[in-house]
């Protein structure tokens, strides 16, 4: 089954990290990146540019409505994610529990919506047909 592991973190807090803490924080991810894809599990991740650069976006009343920032403001936001294949959610909490950012900030385990055959090939159908 597959997991989506969101990193969620306080970026005013990276923000003022010491450089030295800064790369040693980027080393541990590289290190656990590497751990978690030659055990099999790594499918992709990546971390995110901070919340000041995204854009939400809202449709109401048939009208496109974008806000810079965030969907809310929080103490964390959301870092970066990895997707990863678990046996089961026990297996998927215990590769997020290793994962660096969880000794600050949290990480969401999340199983991924598995569509079931016969909707795939309905929608592989409409889609020819269109």
């Amino acid at each position: 089954m597959q997991y989506l592991l969101l990193i969620y973190r306080n970026e005013a807090q990276q923000s003022k990290m010491d450089p030295a803490d800064y790369q040693k924080l980027l080393t541990e991810y590289s290190a656990y990146t590497q751990s978690i894809v030659q055990s099999g599990n790594f499918k992709a991740g990546d971390g995110l540019q901070p919340t000041s650069t995204a854009t939400t976006v809202r449709v109401r009343e048939g009208k496109t409505l974008k806000t810079d920032g965030p969907f809310a403001e929080t103490r964390e936001q959301l870092g970066g994610y990895y997707l990863l294949e678990a046996k089961d959610l026990n297996e998927a909490i215990q590769i997020a529990a290793k994962i660096p950012g969880a000794k600050t900030g949290s990480v969401e385990v999340r199983p991924i919506m598995e569509v079931p055959e016969s909707v795939l090939n309905l929608m592989s159908e409409s889609t020819v047909s269109a």
